[in-house]
Parts: structure tokens; C-alpha cells; sequence
């Protein structure tokens, strides 16, 4: 029998060693499908509008209802409600047996991602083509966006006021479009440039149509014929440009990666994976002891601005009607008891050691895919600059509750102290001083069009907020 040396034996005690989550005590049958619903919904979700109008649809078949604030409504314990703010956000919620000044346990997450958007007037025509005019949101590498397949989504309002919901590019033999770039025998002066201005913003212009009207002598002929398609297909002039929010974004679906199939590749994960495993772990809630709520905003990319952003009031204005519609006497000290009193994660995603990219990592510090959800106590950047820095006491809270039910986790940094940084909505909740802690899963080519994350992972997190919910 080999002798097992006191040093040994003392490692082993005291030491903490992050492992891989696959060799942990899972289902493998649930891990894959749970993998398939999240691919699909990805699919079908690549906008704020859709992710938030898929959330609904699940609610609705679990017997959510929505929360009307008709006079007389009453909610009791039990209860499953919703309310949406103007398609781009939705709160869920399960009320609890708990009475609301005691706070509430919530998962926020965001279905805004890095993409292109159209401009105003963005149509034109130029050297016999048609290209639309974009401005790109959030944080991305505009090269990347440059000669892959690409999908238009959106609305668009006509002069009466009928809204026009497009996605087009999606199925096949739909048309895709393209932003293209120089052919390398031409690009001498291009690659000479540093990366992030290779491609300007104002080149990043979609291309739209190329055949003219069928008449002689006709100026802007080809940019004709697309306004006369338009409007054959949608009944929409130039003028409805104005009126519309129309988005860029791949065309390409949700794909398994890798030969062992372990990975999940797509567009939109940063942060539709917190979001869908969020949204899925209070579908599933019945009974809690404290009221549960799942809140998905738009708006992070670009610092949660706007009234549908982690800035509005949507979420005060909700929790004050929950508070309102849970007791015989509210007050305001009864909204402000149940904001300071609730404990929230920030679902959000983070950076995983890439091996490719080591260098900007502090190894023992950072997330590893495959690892579990990863618990990240501050974010920010240099000095923890715009960093929320959770308490020890709630982290200590929250990863004893995972170890308790059996969610493998770990920590991780976003990158070395000076490499760079990044946020979450957490500040914005951490100001109603309320206990507030990111924890999400890690992914792989974050701001991406086509984002890497791992199936366990995935999964981990789902278990992970399933957990929360009945703290």
C-alpha cells in the first residue's frame, strides 16, 4: 500500500485546487439537453426584442401571468407574474412566503450584444451598388465584422403607425448581406495601420443590392429598385428608415464546437447564457421562502443608459408594485426595507484563460472554460476602478450555498491589473445598498461574432441560480 506523506495529507486539507466541471457528479443527458433548448434559443434570440419576447412565450406556457396593477389585484405567495418594459426588458417573478421588507433574491442579467446598427438615413448608392449606412454598438473589433454572412433584425414603423418586424437573412434561401473589405493584393497601406483602425467605423457599410430598375437614362437606378422591392415586400419608403431600429447581426446559427462536442459557439453569449440559464432556474421555482425575481435589460453594452437600461426605474417601479400588491401596509420604507434587504447577482460573463492569449491572464487568478461558474468578487479595471467589490460576508454567503448543493465553481479576474478591465450591472444594484456579487459562466472570444463557451459551464450556472433562488 503506498504511504501517503503528512505533507501530502496536509495539501489535500487545506489546499483549494479549481477542477474541471466535467468530472463532477452530473447528468450528461441533462447537459446536452439542456445545451440544445439554450442553442436554439440563441438562434432565435440574437436582439434585445427577441430574447425578451422568447422569455415571455416561456413564461406564459409556465403560468406566468402579467402583472396588470389593476386596482383590487392582490398577489399572494405562490404566485408567478411578469412585466415587461417598452419588448426590451422583462421581470419575472415568484412570490414568496416571506413578506417583501424582507427582500428579495434576484438575478439580473442583459440581452443587449455587441453588434451594428443602421443610421437614420442610411441607404445610398455608389459605383453601382447599394450599401447602408451603419454605427456600431458596444464594445467590438470592427475587422471581424468584415466579409462574413450577416442578418438584418429589427422594426420599422410606417408613416400609420403599423409596426413591421423584420429578420431577414435567417433562412435558407433568404438573401444574407455582407460588410466587405480590400483584397489583399491592394491592402498594402491597410495592413500597415494598427488593428483597431484597419477598418474605420464609416467603412463599416452593408451590402445591400446591386441590380437597377429596368429603365434607361434613370439616376439612382439601382437604389431605385430597392426602394421599389421595399416596398412591394413591407409597404416601407426611405422616410421609415427614420422610424426604425434595425440591427446587424451574424446570420450564422448556434453550433456545437469541438470533436468531443463540449463547446457551444454563436453569436450574442455575452450575455444571453446568463440570461437563459437565469430565466430557466425561476421558471422551474415554486414555493420560495423569499420572493424571487428574474430581471433581463437592455442597454449594458453601452453603460446601461436609456430608459430600458440598469439606470431606469423599471425595476424601482416594479419592486414598489410587488411591495405594494404583497402587504395590507405599504409604505415607502416597506420598498426601501425590501431593496436593501435583497440580495442580487449580477448574472454577467468573463474572460477564461485563452492559451493562444496567455499573456494578458494572471493564471492563478483567472477562470479556465469548463470549470464551473465563475465567482468574480470585483470587476472594473486598474484600481477596481467602476468595480462593485462584493462584501466577503455575501460572497462567503453565496459560495458555501453552491458548495451546499453541489455547483462546482471557481474565481476569476478579468485579465492581468493593468491589461484592460470591464463592468456589469452590479454598481447600478450595489447603490439601492442592497448585497450584490457577479458570478456567470466564462467564454471565449468575448464581443465576437461567434462567442466559445463550454456545455458545462452552462450547465453550472443553471444549477448555480437554481440554488439562489431558494436561499
Amino acid at each position: 500500500m503506498e504511504r501517503v506523506s503528512e505533507g501530502n495529507r496536509l495539501r489535500k486539507k487545506y489546499e483549494r485546487k479549481f477542477a474541471s466541471a466535467w468530472l463532477s457528479d452530473f447528468a450528461e443527458k441533462s447537459v446536452q439537453t439542456f445545451s440544445e433548448s439554450y442553442m436554439n434559443f440563441l438562434t432565435h434570440s440574437k436582439t434585445e426584442r427577441e430574447a425578451v419576447e422568447n422569455a415571455e412565450g416561456e413564461a406564459k406556457k409556465c403560468g406566468f401571468l402579467p402583472l396588470t396593477g389593476n386596482p383590487g389585484e392582490k398577489l399572494n405567495p405562490g404566485d408567478r407574474v411578469y412585466c415587461v418594459n417598452r419588448g426590451k426588458n422583462i421581470l419575472l417573478a415568484v412570490i414568496g412566503r416571506e413578506p417583501p421588507e424582507h427582500g428579495f433574491n434576484m438575478i439580473g442579467a442583459h440581452v443587449d450584444s455587441p453588434r451594428i446598427d443602421l443610421k437614420p438615413n442610411p441607404l445610398y448608392q455608389d459605383s453601382e451598388m447599394v450599401l447602408l449606412k451603419t454605427h456600431y454598438y458596444g464594445g467590438i473589433k470592427k475587422y471581424q465584422w468584415t466579409t462574413i454572412p450577416l442578418a438584418l433584425h429589427g422594426v420599422i414603423f410606417r408613416e400609420n403607425g403599423e409596426k413591421i418586424c423584420l429578420r431577414l437573412g435567417e433562412r435558407d434561401g433568404e438573401p444574407c448581406f455582407c460588410i466587405t473589405d480590400l483584397l489583399p493584393h491592394l491592402a498594402r497601406e491597410q495592413m500597415e495601420k494598427k488593428m483597431k483602425d484597419a477598418v474605420s467605423a464609416e467603412e463599416l457599410n452593408l451590402l445591400f443590392g446591386s441590380k437597377p430598375y429596368p429603365e434607361e437614362d434613370l439616376e439612382d437606378s439601382i437604389k431605385i429598385n430597392i426602394f421599389d422591392l421595399l416596398a412591394n415586400a413591407y409597404g416601407i419608403t426611405e422616410k421609415d428608415f427614420a422610424r426604425a431600429e434595425l440591427e446587424i447581426v451574424p446570420a450564422f446559427h448556434a453550433r456545437e464546437v469541438g470533436i468531443d462536442r463540449s463547446m457551444i459557439g454563436a453569436y450574442g453569449q455575452d450575455d444571453k447564457i446568463c440570461a437563459y440559464t437565469s430565466l430557466q432556474a425561476i421558471l422551474e421555482l415554486r414555493d420560495p421562502q423569499r420572493t424571487a425575481l428574474c430581471l433581463l435589460v437592455d442597454k449594458e453594452e453601452i453603460g446601461s443608459e436609456g430608459n430600458t437600461g440598469m439606470q431606469s426605474a423599471f425595476l424601482d417601479n416594479t419592486i414598489a408594485r410587488l411591495c405594494a400588491l404583497t402587504t395590507d401596509h405599504y409604505t415607502e420604507f416597506t420598498f426601501r426595507d425590501a431593496l436593501s434587504g435583497s440580495k442580487f447577482l449580477s448574472a454577467d460573463v468573463t474572460d477564461v484563460v485563452d492559451p493562444t492569449y496567455e499573456g494578458v491572464d494572471d493564471k492563478r487568478n483567472s477562470a479556465f472554460l469548463g470549470n464551473g461558474i465563475v465567482v468574480t468578487k470585483y470587476t472594473g479595471s486598474h484600481g477596481k476602478g467602476g468595480a462593485n467589490d462584493a462584501n466577503a460576508e455575501f460572497v462567503s454567503e453565496i459560495t458555501n450555498l453552491f458548495d451546499r448543493n453541489h455547483v462546482v465553481w471557481q474565481t476569476g479576474e478579468m485579465g492581468k491589473v493593468d491589461a484592460g478591465g470591464g463592468g456589469t450591472i452590479a454598481n447600478y444594484l450595489a447603490r439601492a445598498n442592497m448585497d450584490v456579487l457577479d458570478a456567470g459562466p466564462g467564454i471565449l472570444s468575448m464581443h465576437s461574432p461567434f462567442e466559445v463557451s463550454s456545455k458545462i459551464d452552462l450547465y453550472s450556472s443553471y444549477l448555480a441560480y437554481r440554488s439562489f433562488y431558494t436561499l
